[in-house]
């Protein structure tokens, strides 16, 4: 649906420049857009590139372990349907860890086989089960200690202090996980009361 709204606006776009005899404009927004995308792409590779080594640092050196045990307690607690030791539990510590350091891409391979592990558990393949809807609520707000795509895009477009963003960004981050955490469990309650 929404591939058909993007194609609908650009046709408008098209015959309206068409009809008012600006069609030069739009072939130079074009070119300029499309110039703008490949140097912005290159600039967030470099930087996820920096940030996936780092990462893979972090993991050899037991960082990312010691980060899975430091949120297990929490995690199992968030997620008290998902046995502590299955599958799933390692897949959501990574997916979290990723989010931690603003590696929302990385996380995403992560995410997608923490939520088919999940669905295994789940007796309900019609619908999401509970700690399905919490890691998707989760991962929407997700908590980020350094933001690595918004730096990378301040830096792109020369900002004085492209990390001048971190302090707010984790508060941010950590209001909204709060937040979506606290909604997720009242509506949870009253899903199962509602089934009573």
């Amino acid at each position: 649906m929404i591939n058909l709204i993007w194609a609908l606006m650009a046709s408008i776009g098209i015959v309206y420049a068409m009809l008012n005899g600006t069609m030069d404009k739009v072939n130079e927004a074009v070119f300029e857009g499309a110039n703008d995308a490949i140097t912005l792409v290159i600039a967030l590779t470099s930087v996820l590139v920096f940030w996936l080594g780092m990462m893979k640092i972090a993991e050899e050196a037991g960082i990312l372990r010691g980060l899975s045990k430091l949120f297990k307690p929490i995690v199992t607690r968030i997620f008290p349907d998902i046995p502590p030791d299955h599958p799933a539990m390692g897949y959501i510590l990574a997916n979290f860890s990723a989010n931690l350091f603003g590696l929302g891409n990385a996380a995403t391979p992560m995410g997608i086989k923490a939520m088919e592990e999940m669905k295994k558990l789940n007796n309900s393949a019609a619908y999401a089960s509970n700690s399905m809807i919490t890691f998707l609520v989760i991962n929407t707000s997700s908590i980020t200690l350094v933001p690595t795509q918004i730096i990378a895009i301040r830096m792109q477009y020369d900002s004085q202090s492209p990390t001048e963003i971190v302090g707010t960004t984790l508060i941010a981050s950590l209001v909204t996980t709060i937040s979506a955490l606290l909604i997720d469990a009242f509506l949870r309650k009253r899903r199962e009361l509602s089934s009573l």
